[in-house]
């Protein structure tokens, strides 16, 4: 296969990078207002009452039986997010695979974003108890957003030098946080002044609305990106022949074959695979553990998330900078032992009292961004040149919402002892486990067995 020569690609402009940089803003109203705060309390509700519970219940120990499995209604969304992963792992690949021989990625970036953001308004429909539309519509839109993230994951190296992506990285995925907390405030204040106490249907009816904000939003700024990224045709792009699709397919199982020629890669990305998982979880799941465990209100809640969304702003940048003073993977590692600080302080959260979950949220906020910005930039310095799209698509199976043992392990543990406290610690292990491995990494070492240069620090 042949390869890009990225000393040769052409330098990217500011109007480009900020593109880029725009693609996060849009679909960050995604994995903010949808999955981090209004879609787990939501769907789970809907579930409740398909399983006969009164709407506004404090507990609920129905079933409800999708494709006649019978499922507890507390563990349908965690189960939903791992069903969504394992259709990923075919999908996010090839997706990857096609993108790099492709010589235009923005048609399959806008394809991507337009089915995510249109499946998202479809809540619009998802009243009374039509959990299985809600369902269905998640999976939709939870797959062609980690379809879209893949594509755009690949232009970072077409974007910036070795030495820049750390940079790079940061800064979109802090403008990111920045676009998803300003549509989350606004997602606030209609909260704040259309609720009313009691009126649990109400609650229901504006929390449906506000989901369908979020896919108006991410189809509409889409739109800017699509219009300043520019093409950067591959190698393989320029030699293709045939259907680019079945090219895709082929390309794809020549480099599950190749995996193994780069070890070290696939080590860096089992360790991520682990330690996002817990990220992912914990974003995911978050607000469902406010609500049903903690007993706090839905405007505590998106409270919390908007300090998340604004301190992950300045977060993402400050361990960016950090990065740049003593490498990605040493920030990465100081992170992760962060998150697990974060999540043995989740378990001793009292219930009712707002004030340390936003503690809570504060911590979180600080450490989010960069860990992932930064996973991110170190990633793409371990791919060979010219397969970014197919290495992004194994890098996507668990990121952004999409991760699956997480959300599968916390489903479980519920559905074995009723208890979210006992689920929410249970996700200790990712963390200690991925920041094992990934200290593991001879990193200087894998870059160059990639057949790139290995920046001045990592």
């Amino acid at each position: 296969m042949a390869v890009i020569d990225t000393a040769a690609a052409p330098a990217a402009g500011r109007r480009e990078r900020t593109g880029w940089y725009l693609y996060d803003w849009a679909n960050s109203a995604f994995s903010t207002t949808v999955i981090t705060v209004f879609l787990g309390p939501f769907l789970t509700t809907v579930t409740e009452q398909a399983a006969g519970c009164p709407l506004g219940a404090d507990e609920c120990h129905g079933r409800v039986h999708p494709l006649g499995i019978t499922v507890a209604a507390g563990s349908y969304f965690p189960y939903l997010v791992s069903l969504s992963v394992l259709l990923t792992v075919v999908v996010l690949p090839i997706m990857g695979a096609v993108a790099d021989r492709s010589a235009r990625k923005k048609p399959l970036l806008a394809a991507a974003a337009f089915t995510g953001a249109t499946a998202t308004a479809g809540f619009a429909f998802v009243t009374g108890e039509r959990y299985l539309l809600g369902g269905l519509l998640f999976l939709i839109a939870n797959i062609a957003f980690g379809a879209s993230v893949v594509v755009y994951n690949s232009f970072l190296p077409q974007l910036a030098g070795p030495d820049e992506r750390d940079r790079v990285s940061s800064r979109g995925w802090a403008i990111g946080y920045l676009g998803g907390g300003l549509l989350l405030l606004a997602n606030l204040v209609v909260v704040q002044l259309f609720s009313r106490d009691g009126d649990h249907q109400r609650t229901l009816d504006l929390a449906r609305w506000c989901i369908v904000s979020a896919g108006l939003w991410w189809g509409l700024f889409t739109l800017l990106p699509l219009r300043w990224l520019r093409e950067h045709p591959p190698a393989a792009a320029r030699t293709a022949r045939g259907n680019v699709l079945l090219d895709g397919f082929r390309q794809l199982g020549r480099t599950l074959r190749g995996l193994r020629a780069y070890p070290l890669t696939l080590f860096f990305l089992l360790a991520y695979l682990i330690y996002n998982d817990g990220i992912q979880t914990v974003i995911a799941l978050a607000s469902q553990y406010g609500t049903e465990e903690l007993r706090l209100q839905q405007g505590d809640l998106i409270i919390t998330i908007l300090l998340v969304q604004f301190l992950a702003f300045g977060g993402a940048l400050l361990l960016g900078a950090l990065a740049e003073r003593i490498g990605a993977r040493k920030t990465i590692l100081i992170s992760l032992a962060l998150w697990l600080a974060v999540m043995l302080a989740a378990y001793w959260l009292p219930a009712g009292e707002p004030v340390p979950f936003m503690l809570l949220g504060v911590a979180i906020g600080l450490v989010l961004g960069g860990s992932q910005a930064l996973s991110r930039s170190l990633f793409s310095q371990l791919i060979p040149a010219g397969r970014e799209g197919e290495y992004y698509g194994f890098y996507e199976i668990s990121d952004k919402g999409t991760s699956w043992l997480g959300p599968l392990a916390f489903g479980v543990v519920y559905q074995l002892t009723n208890s979210y406290r006992i689920g929410i610690v249970s996700l200790i292990v990712f963390f200690v486990v991925g920041g094992i491995l990934l200290a593991m990494v001879p990193m200087r070492r894998a870059i160059q067995a990639a057949g790139n240069v290995a920046p001045r620090l990592i």
